[in-house]
C-alpha cells in the first residue's frame, strides 16, 4: 500500500533503537525524510547509516536529550516544520511506588508527559497551517492495564493521554491527527532490562522471567518492533486522516477487555 507520505518530513524522538527506531525506519521506507534522535553519538550514527542504506531516504541524526529544552530546540533546528512527529521517551525504571522520591516523580512526569506536550506545542501550528499533520505518541499498554513497579510511567503517560485528547479534537478539522500507540511486551532492550529486574526481585533466572511473561500473553510471543513500526507508519499516512484521539493497543491480546 502506498501510504501517500513520500517527501514528508518527520521527527522521531528516541529512535536510535527499540520501538522508536522501528517507527523511524517504517517512515523512511514510506519515503519520508526522517530526523532520528538519541543520546549516544556512536549508536545514533550507526543507526542513521544503516537506515539510509536500506531505505534510500534522507536520515538526519540529532544527538540530543529530548527531555531538555536544548534537546528539543536541536530537533526543531534540524526540522523546523515537521509534517509528522513521533513522541517517544524512555520511562523511569521499575521501582516500588513507596520508594519514589518527590524528585523521581517530577522527573517521570517531565519525561513521559511534559516533554511530549512541549514537542506538540512546537509542531502543531505549522501542521494546522499546511492542513496536514500526524502526531503519534508512544505511551504504554500499562496506561490501560497498570503493572506493579511501573506506576510512575503509567501515571505520567495516562496524564499525557488525557491532556492531548482534547487537543486532538481541536485540530482535527485541519487534517491534523493525534493518536497514541500503547505497546505491550515487545522484544526490545527495554524489555530485557525490565526482565532482569523482575528476575532479581522474584529470585528467578531471566530465562524463567521471560517464560513467565510470555505465558501472560494470549499470542504466546513478544511483539516484533517492525510490526509496531508498520502500524505507526499507517497512522501517519493519508489513509488514517479519520483516526484521531485514539489509543491503539498492541499487546498480543494481554489486556482482558472488549473495550
Amino acid at each position: 500500500m502506498d501510504l501517500g507520505i513520500a517527501g514528508r518530513k518527520a521527527i522521531v524522538c528516541g529512535s536510535s533503537g527499540g520501538l522508536g527506531r522501528a517507527c523511524a525506519e517504517a517512515l523512511a521506507e514510506a519515503g519520508c525524510e526522517v530526523v532520528i534522535n538519541g543520546r549516544n553519538q556512536e549508536k545514533l550514527d550507526a543507526t542513521a547509516k544503516a537506515m539510509e542504506a536500506r531505505t534510500k531516504s534522507k536520515i538526519i541524526a540529532v544527538v540530543a536529550d529530548v527531555g531538555t529544552e536544548a534537546g528539543r530546540k536541536a530537533l526543531f533546528a534540524a526540522c523546523p516544520e515537521p509534517d509528522i512527529l513521533i513522541n517517544n521517551n524512555s520511562g523511569p525504571p521499575v521501582k516500588d511506588f513507596r520508594k519514589l522520591s518527590h524528585e523521581d516523580m517530577i522527573k517521570g512526569i517531565e519525561g513521559n508527559m511534559l516533554t511530549a506536550i512541549e514537542m506538540t506545542q512546537a509542531a502543531i501550528d505549522a501542521m494546522v497551517r499546511r492542513k496536514f499533520g500526524r502526531i503519534v505518541n508512544i505511551t504504554s499498554g500499562s496506561v490501560k492495564m497498570p503493572l506493579p513497579g511501573l506506576d510512575l510511567s503509567s501515571g505520567a503517560r495516562a496524564g499525557l493521554t488525557a491532556f492531548l485528547a482534547g487537543v486532538a479534537r481541536s485540530v482535527a478539522e485541519a487534517n491534523v491527527t493525534i493518536n497514541f500507540m500503547l505497546p505491550g511486551t515487545f522484544d526490545t532492550d527495554r524489555l530485557t532490562s525490565n526482565l532482569q529486574v523482575w528476575a532479581k526481585n522474584g529470585g528467578i533466572t531471566v530465562e524463567e522471567a521471560r517464560a513467565n511473561r510470555t505465558k501472560t500473553i494470549p499470542a504466546r510471543r513478544f511483539g516484533e518492533p517492525a510490526e509496531f513500526g508498520a502500524t505507526c507508519a499507517f497512522l501517519c499516512s493519508v489513509h488514517a486522516g479519520y483516526i484521531t484521539g485514539q489509543n491503539i493497543l498492541m499487546d498480543g491480546g494481554a489486556f482482558p477487555g472488549a473495550f
